[in-house]
């Protein structure tokens, strides 16, 4: 892998580690996000990549947007050229073809939750504080925060996280849904591994499928939706994998997927 300032993946056994290291806390700088969007396209194009995992150097995972930067964005349409330049970098996330899990290992705030809510599983250490604290500023989450939260956790609880603009820990965070697990502190990376482990040993034919039949079916209806799955599903069936994982089952044994 190419060596960037303040972004870079590694990869072992099918498992990609994308980890920031902007110290102290990681802020989303326009260079960040720069870096982390190459390191994404990186990823996507790696064959021998099945899953994701994000995580931040030191004591977070990522304290935001780089509000050093916010005074050269006050003439019109500065901002807005900012925001979906954040957005594009968290797309490229949502978007990418293969599972992710953000390791919350320390402050995921602001940008570095939105950041964590393009991921499609989060891990979070059991002192981890998560919020989107913009109104305090004055803002308001603008680079997707207003539209991710509240399809993970509901209307009235986004509105009140983004209105107060107070952080929750980690187990509020779990109980309203927004992190999948809660973990002793020094064990987010293993957790986030163990189930990475499992994610690898299934087939990319199926996993990138989910991934478009839930992402894409929450925009339609019911029974577009069902119609959508029904044609991803007639996909899966003409793989080569269909096929190894049929044979596996009934010669009792482990696949050995190709991810074809």
């Amino acid at each position: 892998m190419s060596t960037r300032k303040y972004v870079n993946w590694t990869k072992e056994d099918g498992i990609a580690i994308l980890t920031i290291d902007n110290p102290p806390v990681n802020v989303l700088s326009e260079a960040v996000g720069m870096e982390i969007r190459e390191c994404v396209h990186e990823v996507e194009h790696d064959e021998d990549v099945v899953v994701l995992i994000v995580t931040g150097a030191g004591r977070a995972f990522m304290a935001g947007a780089d509000i050093k930067e916010f005074p050269s964005k006050m003439a019109r349409g500065e901002a807005k050229k900012m925001a979906l330049e954040h957005f594009h970098t968290y797309n490229k996330l949502d978007f990418l073809p293969k599972p992710t899990i953000a390791a919350l290992n320390g402050i995921t705030l602001g940008g570095g939750l939105e950041l964590a809510m393009a991921c499609d599983i989060r891990i979070a250490g059991e002192s981890v504080k998560l919020g989107l604290p913009e109104v305090k500023l004055g803002l308001f989450p603008g680079a997707g925060g207003t539209q991710r939260l509240p399809r993970l956790v509901g209307e009235g609880r986004a509105k009140e996280l983004m209105y107060l603009g107070d952080p929750i820990d980690a187990q509020e965070a779990w109980r309203i849904g927004l992190v999948n697990k809660v973990v002793p502190d020094a064990d987010v990376m293993d957790a986030s591994l163990a189930m990475a482990k499992q994610l690898a040993r299934r087939t990319l034919t199926a996993l990138s499928r989910i991934k478009k039949a839930v992402d894409k079916g929450l925009e339609m209806d019911l029974t577009n939706g069902v119609l959508y799955e029904a044609e991803l599903l007639d996909e899966v069936f003409q793989t080569e994998d269909i096929h190894e994982g049929c044979n596996a089952f009934f010669e009792k044994r482990e696949p050995k997927f190709k991810h074809r």
